[in-house]
């Protein structure tokens, strides 16, 4: 499919604000990261400035984005509108977590930090099933999309946490977050790619119209000769080549990078430096897996045209 650079952008900065706004949330009550108001309020200012950088970045792929409160109505049937009330309604104990922050209260900044820990799991899982949920997309439709978008979130934000951290002093336990999450997204990667090359649950012009009994399938008369939206949006054809060379990419980049930081920081000092180029990096490498799992997907329609 076509890689818009709005959705690509969005899914990687919101993401990473989420699994921040996660990590801030569910570590700082348990007196995991510094109790300092400043150091939370200024991952927290991170957190709700990626988040509301995404969310916005969004609105720019909808053909009429002033419509764009109509997907709120559909929350019972559709994972868009889950993710667009979820991420709306997160914002509510993350502002309180912020003001909690500012009056010294720390009874209430313990229960709205792990509530908006839990709105951001919740609003990460849905936009990941949002592509998990459509068949026609076997790249999408996968068993390690959403839990791949939860993982993912979680490593880019704890490499923003680690970052903020380092340059306050604290290194060894936000180091070796990174490297365990980078490792774990490193292992799924490499798993989803070698289950979607293996053509798993792809589908056939046999298996598309279930006409396979017959024999081979081919069209009568070819497509029209003239473009359209069908084509543009989801006729993006990436050359293997390039794909390999861009996984490579994402793995030496998105997670070997970072993880060699990482272990260097936590060896031989230098945190405040190699744990921001870490964050740098692994938000690098992020973008270009999202470009990825656009350019990658193949919708079942274009098998009508490319065969």
């Amino acid at each position: 499919m076509n890689p818009a650079p709005s959705i690509v952008f969005f899914t990687t900065a919101s993401g990473a604000g989420y699994g921040l706004l996660f990590w801030l949330g569910l570590m700082r009550p348990v007196g995991l990261l510094p109790q300092v108001p400043a150091f939370a309020l200024l991952c927290l200012a991170l957190a709700l400035l990626l988040i509301t950088a995404g969310l916005a970045s969004s609105l720019l792929h909808l053909g009429n984005p002033q419509r764009a409160w109509r997907s709120f109505s559909q929350w019972r049937s559709s994972w868009l509108s889950r993710e667009g009330v979820a991420a709306v309604a997160t914002y509510v104990p993350a502002l309180a977590f912020g003001y909690a922050l500012l009056t010294g209260q720390e009874g209430l900044a313990g229960i709205a930090g792990l509530l908006a820990a839990v709105g951001a799991g919740v609003t990460v899982w849905c936009t990941g099933m949002i592509y998990a949920s459509l068949k026609p997309i076997p790249q999408w439709h996968h068993p390690l999309v959403a839990p791949g978008y939860l993982l993912l979130a979680a490593y880019t934000g704890m490499a923003l946490l680690a970052a903020v951290s380092a340059i306050g002093g604290v290194v060894a336990g936000p180091a070796s977050f990174i490297v365990t999450l980078g490792l774990a997204g490193l292992v799924l990667k490499i798993a989803y790619w070698r289950m979607v090359d293996g053509g798993m649950g792809g589908s056939t012009a046999e298996t598309a119209t279930s006409l396979g009994f017959i024999g081979k399938v081919r069209p009568l008369d070819p497509p029209h000769t003239e473009t359209n939206y069908l084509l543009r949006e989801m006729g993006f054809r990436l050359a293997r080549k390039h794909a390999a060379k861009l996984r490579t990419l994402t793995l030496l980049v998105g997670f070997g990078g970072p993880v060699l930081l990482a272990l260097l920081a936590t060896q031989i000092g230098f945190g405040g430096v190699l744990l921001p180029l870490a964050a740098l990096l692994a938000l690098g490498g992020m973008l270009v897996e999202r470009w990825l799992m656009f350019a990658e997907a193949r919708h079942t329609v274009t098998l009508y045209y490319h065969g």
